[in-house]
């Protein structure tokens, strides 16, 4: 039985940029599935279809267990979607702004002024109830979007690289508003660039690549599959680096990996603490001075490098060691820029999306 969220063989093509070429998705109601992917890679189309943004070309979507195509207003009343950019009248006060959404999904108008003030208090907003959000911060015009999303309490949420732009103490805050929707029943979809929250919130993981998805499987098993256990050496003198790589490649299962500028070296292998007790014995008994050693496990930054051949981007991220190319970036924009204008054309000239 398919899930509350479910896609099959999507495919959507803006002129030449093929965007999705095949994706699907099988979300169980109340769980979250972090869909992850480099810019350009399908994401924010996905979501788009899902929502009814924009008709796939081919495919079959059903959400809330509605046929997304055949009865598009039917899902609309099911969902709520908080986007990469906060969806917010910055003329309107925050109280404004969510009695509004409650009296388009036709609350009464008592109705819509409970539920506002019910969510300006969940969501730390009271005290700025009252003030235009032209005047809020970030992080509050974020969490204002975010109530708005949740004014009809939707059975499926989607939610776009929600955290993006917001600083650690906000992005906290709502994690922690998403394991509590979660908590309550709330299926959702979370798109991210944010490795750490997807480990954090995500139930499975999906990876898309050019339109495909990749990979899927829960955080665990995507890093099982990438690989066992890492040991990391961070030797004292640089000179050491070429006695502990030897002692590195005799006991570990692979190839030897450098970061030369902090003098770390690390291997993949089998055998954990007992194997780290025997790298470090070694290593004294050979003279070389540690400054760090530790066992592993793979992260989802290591996942996503394996699957992808990059690393993940971000807009915390610079192009330093071990990051895309500032050729690969530059690109991965352009095609993320022309697919992004391609969609809200299609958005706004589809009679079906209205």
């Amino acid at each position: 039985m398919p899930g509350a969220i479910y896609a099959e063989g999507l495919v959507k093509t803006f002129g030449e940029v093929r965007a999705l070429d095949g994706v699907d998705i099988d979300v169980p109601e109340g769980t979250v599935l972090g869909l992850l992917g480099p810019n350009g890679a399908g994401k924010t189309t996905t979501v788009r279809v899902l929502t009814t943004l924009i008709r796939p070309d081919s495919g079959r979507v059903e959400v809330a267990g509605i046929d997304v195509l055949k009865h598009p207003n039917a899902v609309r009343r099911s969902i709520g979607l908080s986007g990469q950019f906060a969806a917010i009248d910055d003329y309107l006060t925050g109280r404004e702004n969510l009695q509004m959404v409650g009296e388009l999904y036709q609350l009464s108008a008592r109705d819509a002024k409970r539920r506002a003030t019910e969510l300006l208090e969940r969501f730390n907003l009271a005290d700025a109830a009252d003030r235009t959000a032209k005047t809020y911060s970030g992080g509050m015009r974020r969490r204002l979007d975010l109530a708005a999303a949740l004014v009809v309490s939707p059975p499926v949420m989607f939610m776009d690289e929600p955290t993006t732009g917001l600083d650690p103490r906000n992005r906290q805050a709502l994690w922690e508003v998403i394991q509590e929707l979660v908590s309550g029943g709330t299926t959702l979809l979370l798109t991210t660039q944010y490795l750490e929250e997807a480990d954090q919130l995500a139930d499975t993981i999906a990876v898309v690549d050019q339109g495909r998805v990749i990979a899927r499987g829960t955080s665990d098993q995507l890093k099982d599959a990438t690989g066992g256990d890492v040991i990391e050496v961070v030797v004292h003198e640089r000179a050491h680096m070429p006695i502990a790589e030897e002692v590195l490649r005799a006991l570990g299962d692979g190839d030897v990996t450098f970061t030369e500028h902090v003098r770390r070296l690390s291997v993949p292998v089998t055998g954990g603490a007992k194997l780290l007790a025997e790298v470090i014995r070694e290593l004294d008994g050979r003279g070389v001075e540690i400054d760090d050693i530790g066992l592993r496990r793979p992260t989802l930054d290591d996942v996503f490098l394996s699957l992808t051949g990059h690393a993940a981007e971000s807009e915390e991220e610079g192009s330093g060691a071990g990051g895309p190319s500032a050729e690969g970036k530059k690109n991965a924009t352009k095609k993320d820029a022309k697919q992004k204008d391609a969609a809200d054309s299609a958005a706004d000239s589809t009679e079906e999306t209205r």
